[in-house]
């Protein structure tokens, strides 16, 4: 319907181009098999070795125009204490010109959904535009000196990350980090000493930044210890020493008012002035059976301590936390010197454990579903070559195109310093079809020409010849295409980047090794059964 019929193929320049090339660089490949398996061969294996020191993480770090700065103070820091800080905070952000404006909040966040007392602030920093920046630094960079300026105001703990991404995290990881160290057990004093030995140990490698421990205890507590004997001995009951200590702290219901409809508790307290502190507390007088009251101190032990003042779980389990983030360095890496190091240098009592969660966590799983991905999809492949081409000898020498564009693709990973991760991963398998399609164009070509009663090397050099123009053009139409993601720096093109190289790299090794090394691969295996007949 869209073209006219008995349309003829034209030479043109830039195809002839590719097709002198091709037929020059073949004859000399084709001359030389030996010698041009072994470099192949080689090559490849070099490359696949080169693999292993590639960083890895789980997504590349997207740019979201803004940063997400959390600072954690002392548990017992008030509210007026809290705001001053924050504001003071706010101010040394805002100072760096490329901050454009900086939001904070104290507290609890405003769905309540996070249980922060007034000691934890958030920071919302937008940032302008990246080509608005007049100084030439990264966004990890700035972050460095960001940190730099607010580590002068002491005892707080801050973390770096981005809006949406701090989301993510707390809801894989169960708190804001992005990630962590988690130390499972009973006892939270053993669990904040454990924690403590963990931190020291991580917080020198390199990679690793926003060290903190998110604490359990540090909630100052008035401690009332009642001793059973002295009450037996004075006739003071459980129940009025606990009535006592009830009514003077927490109040005690007297009797009820009514608004309309409305009913509320009244409730019957102790003034400020005589519930200050723990002498005021030992002061209380108690009611014995006798009816004579009594110094609470004359029972108890009154004394200040330090209590828990959250105990986060994970399915019923306490544990702690230390939390990082990993910048100017690949998450893999930095994960396996960590591990090393606190498995080495801590050691864990009976019942205690370690869990390492976060981006990581993600990483890890995303690792294993992809290593159950990529063989389904191979053999997916084969069995469709097996049905089209009824052998199983094509069927694998097709495969065998599958190296040729991973070489490319890892080459291409080292050259831009992109780290595998599973945009990369899954540009891989994207590449496996395309270098599938062109061994199937090569072989068809090869098997009808044979068909035809050429010989065999006829055959390799004619279906070379004639086959040059669609695998060139089907990897030059796929790598134009994909040059705007590979190149494009806008906000959000971090996560389509490395997909993106890993293809266009992958096409130009398979395209030339498909054109070049893959129909020797073809002789070697068909050259006995094609043997010319004297």
């Amino acid at each position: 319907i869209l073209l006219n019929k008995n349309v003829k193929e034209k030479n043109n320049p830039f195809v002839n181009f590719w097709n002198r090339i091709v037929e020059k660089s073949f004859n000399f490949t084709f001359q030389h098999k030996q010698k041009t398996l072994f470099v192949s061969i080689a090559f490849m294996v070099l490359t696949f070795i080169s693999a292993k020191f590639l960083g890895t993480e789980f997504l590349p770090q997207l740019n979201e125009g803004a940063l997400w700065v959390t600072a954690e103070m002392p548990i017992s820091t008030s509210l007026p204490e809290s705001n001053k800080i924050s504001a003071e905070i706010r101010s040394i952000l805002g100072s760096f010109p490329e901050v454009e404006q900086v939001l904070s909040q104290t507290g609890r966040s405003n769905d309540g959904t996070d249980p922060n007392g007034f000691g934890f602030a958030q920071f919302q920093v937008d940032l302008y535009p990246k080509k608005e920046w007049k100084r030439n630094i990264s966004q990890e960079e700035l972050i460095d000196q960001m940190d730099t300026k607010l580590k002068q105001i002491q005892g707080i703990t801050y973390n770096y990350s981005q809006p949406v991404i701090d989301n993510v995290a707390e809801a894989v990881a169960g708190f804001k980090a992005s990630n962590a160290v988690k130390i499972y057990g009973e006892d939270l004093n053993k669990l904040d000493e454990l924690a403590a030995k963990v931190m020291t140990q991580i917080k020198g490698i390199d990679g690793i930044k926003d060290v903190g421990i998110l604490r359990n205890v540090g909630q100052p507590e008035v401690s009332v210890i009642l001793d059973r004997g002295k009450m037996a001995a004075y006739g003071v009951t459980l129940a009025d020493a606990q009535a006592v200590l009830e009514m003077a702290f927490g109040g005690k219901t007297a009797t009820q008012k009514y608004e309309g409809e409305k009913k509320f508790d009244v409730r019957v307290r102790y003034t400020k002035e005589y519930r200050k502190d723990e002498k005021d507390l030992g002061e209380l007088k108690v009611p014995t059976i006798d009816g004579v009251k009594i110094p609470l101190k004359e029972i108890a032990v009154v004394k200040k301590i330090t209590g828990p003042a959250f105990i986060y779980r994970d399915n019923t389990k306490r544990f702690i936390a230390v939390k990082f983030s990993v910048r100017d360095r690949d998450l893999g890496s930095t994960i396996a010197d960590a591990q090393a190091i606190v498995n080495k240098k801590v050691e864990l009592p009976n019942g205690y454990h370690f869990g390492w969660t976060g981006e990581f966590e993600n990483q890890v799983r995303a690792t294993q579903r992809l290593s159950q991905v990529v063989p389904i999809s191979l053999i997916g492949i084969f069995v469709l070559l097996f049905i089209m081409f009824g052998n199983i000898k094509d069927s694998l020498l097709v495969l065998a195109n599958v190296p040729f564009a991973v070489i490319g693709g890892i080459i291409a990973l080292h050259l831009t310093g992109i780290n595998f991760g599973i945009s990369a991963g899954v540009g891989f398998i994207a590449l496996f079809g395309i270098c599938i399609q062109n061994g199937v164009i090569l072989i068809s070509e090869f098997h009808k020409n044979l068909k035809e009663k050429m010989d065999l090397n006829t055959s390799i050099m004619e279906a070379v010849k004639i086959r040059t123009r669609p695998v060139v053009m089907t990897a030059l139409m796929a790598s134009i295409g994909l040059l705007p993601a590979a190149t494009s720096t806008g906000i959000g093109s971090e996560s389509q980047k490395p997909l993106a190289i890993v293809i266009i790299g992958g096409l130009m090794t398979a395209t030339v090794l498909t054109l070049l090394v893959f129909p020797i691969i073809f002789w070697v295996f068909n050259r006995k059964k094609h043997q010319p007949i004297d």
